[in-house]
């Protein structure tokens, strides 16, 4: 891992450190999550491209928050859940799960699925992908994910123990409101500007 930030991370030492932190931790096979919050325009996504190109023998799987997207239920938790989602992987859930899974991500027909099965099949999904390799989840624009999709996610943030699993969340501030609220949290401030030679 590299400690230095990137060059346009430049006067973000503190926020990389604390993404190198959450790496750290993942490598040594712990689970962490951090949601990073500020205004538009503060560096939410760069901090998290640099916490992925940090993030050597991981699993990256992302999620980018669409405001067109926000009325399709799961449509971001698909994102999170698309590399994971071949034959041996669905099949190794329990099948209450793995039914909840299918139908919420159209696999499968059936009744809109129960949200806690959804919650318990990413978990479950989640850390057995990461038995072979550690797994960071990084999403982004968190203030636009489908309703469904944020639930979700922020049921498996609180849930995750002892997995080789992270996940980072980038929130845009006042739209975010109180999602994620709770959850580990580095707010960004806007950079003092570099002080001009006077002389």
């Amino acid at each position: 891992m590299i400690a230095s930030p990137l060059p346009d991370l430049v006067g973000r030492q503190r926020e990389c450190a604390a993404l190198d932190a959450l790496l750290a931790g993942l490598s040594e096979g712990g689970s962490s999550t951090l949601v990073v919050r500020g205004e538009a325009g503060m560096g939410k996504s760069v901090l998290l491209e640099y916490a992925a190109a940090q993030a050597s023998r991981v699993k990256v799987t992302w999620a980018h928050g669409i405001e067109a997207d926000m009325e399709l239920p799961y449509a971001s938790l698909h994102q999170v859940c698309t590399p994971f989602l071949g034959e041996l992987e669905l099949d190794e859930l329990p099948e209450p799960q793995r039914d909840a899974l299918r139908v919420a991500f159209g696999i499968a027909a059936g009744d809109p699925p129960d949200r806690f099965l959804v919650g318990l099949a990413v978990l479950t999904l989640l850390t057995r992908a990461s038995e072979t390799r550690p797994v960071l989840v990084l999403v982004d624009d968190a203030q636009w994910l489908d309703q469904a999709s944020l639930q979700t996610l922020e049921f498996v943030a609180r849930r995750l123990l002892a997995e080789p699993v992270a996940m980072a969340f980038a929130v845009r501030d006042p739209e975010g409101g109180t999602a994620l609220n709770g959850l580990p949290t580095l707010r960004l401030e806007g950079l003092t500007p570099p002080r001009r030679d006077s002389s």
